[in-house]
């Protein structure tokens, strides 16, 4: 008897131990799918909330936070390497030059002071880069600018001669329309065919081109870029597009102006242009639609009826140049170019164009006060240098991503 119970229990234990190894075996071949835990959902969407938005495009930071490279990385844990957008940087491009228009290399980011509304502000970025950049020519090819036609032409083609390989242009010509005669390209064959294909046409819609090239042109471009106008400044035909609104645009604008002025006033005095522009050849004016009479009262345009000579045309008078001139010149302030007048050397002014947008300073501060959207912000950039001129935007305007 004491035999069969201690049997027994033998066979008893080693059942027990056998289930549990069997039991072991199980589990050990169950996988199962891992799902995110409700805690930690919540926590990443109010992590989220309060963080600026982010960009996680960037190849070398994917490169660093890619699980399969750090498998004790959780996703949710990659926020030290990804790349934020802060929205209310204010990046200005710095041209610094000598007395005498040459660019000024070699400053550091201490060298720069950078005010707003006069209050100093902490410079957050800065570089100095030497960088391709597309030109948009825009000639003037109305009747004022006639005379001097061949002068703007050759005068744009010796702009371009100014460039190196890697610049590009874009050539407009506008009277009282805009005309497209090159995309952007380096190819200088092109570009010299193009500004020849200019001709002079009626009116002159300057606003609405500035416009235009601004709301329209200037957004396509990536990178550096700049507008160069060949014209006399006096606008006669814009409907869409003033003086003001249009200077206010090129604080807005990523872009610096150069405006060549031709002064053409006593051109247009000593071929009778106190009384009527002369008429296109190219142009059939003998008659004159209802369509051409709505636009006459409603543009100020310039066109006659008839080849009589009556009263004063439009865009002749010395105060409409002086009008013209100034508007030249504030569109040149307010990007941070400069304006020329052509009777000086122009091929020293092309060169110093080209020079400053390839060679410029970038310095980037986030404002002290942020502002509230359409404020108008004034700017001023010093160089704790002597003799040195800064050109640079004066103000800007706080756009919609401000916060």
């Amino acid at each position: 008897m004491k035999k069969f119970v201690i049997a027994f229990v033998c066979f008893c234990f080693l059942g027990i131990s056998v289930l549990g190894q069997s039991g072991r075996d199980s589990r050990a071949r169950v996988v199962t799918t891992p799902t995110p835990s409700t805690n930690q959902s919540d926590s990443s969407n109010q992590n989220s909330t309060k963080r600026p938005p982010v960009l996680l495009g960037d190849k070398k930071s994917t490169n660093q936070t890619n699980p399969a490279n750090n498998p004790s990385q959780d996703l949710g844990e990659v926020d030290d390497e990804v790349i934020r957008i802060e929205t209310n940087l204010v990046t200005l491009p710095v041209s610094v030059l000598d007395r005498d228009g040459r660019f000024i290399s070699g400053l550091q980011k201490q060298d720069f002071q950078i005010f707003e509304n006069g209050v100093e502000q902490k410079i957050d970025s800065f570089a100095s880069v030497e960088q391709p950049f597309t030109v948009i020519l825009l000639l003037d090819v109305s009747p004022s600018t006639q005379y001097q036609i061949n002068e703007i032409q050759d005068a744009a083609i010796a702009f371009v001669s100014q460039l190196r390989r890697d610049d590009k242009v874009v050539v407009i010509a506008f009277d009282e329309r805009v005309q497209i005669l090159s995309q952007a390209t380096n190819n200088r064959s092109v570009l010299r065919n193009a500004i020849l294909r200019a001709e002079f046409g009626d009116g002159t819609s300057l606003y609405d081109t500035v416009d235009f090239v601004i709301s329209r042109q200037l957004r396509q471009i990536e990178g550096r870029k700049a507008v160069v106008i060949f014209t006399d400044g006096v606008d006669t035909t814009s409907r869409r597009a003033n003086y003001q609104m249009t200077v206010k645009e090129t604080e807005e604008a990523d872009a610096l102006f150069y405006p060549i002025r031709y002064d053409t006033y006593n051109a247009m005095q000593d071929n009778g242009g106190g009384t009527s522009y002369p008429t296109p050849q190219r142009r059939n004016r003998g008659s004159v639609s209802l369509g051409d009479l709505v636009g006459i009262i409603l543009g100020g345009g310039n066109v006659q009826i008839g080849g009589g000579s009556g009263g004063g045309s439009a865009g002749s008078s010395r105060s409409e140049y002086e009008t013209g001139r100034r508007y030249l010149q504030d569109l040149a302030r307010n990007s941070g170019g400069r304006m020329f007048e052509a009777n000086n050397n122009l091929n020293a002014a092309f060169s110093g164009i080209a020079e400053e947008l390839r060679r410029q300073y970038s310095v980037g501060y986030y404002p002290e006060t942020v502002g509230q959207k359409g404020e108008r912000k004034q700017i001023r950039v010093r160089v704790k240098r002597p003799n040195l001129v800064v050109r640079a935007k004066n103000s800007y305007i706080v756009g919609a991503n401000s916060k």
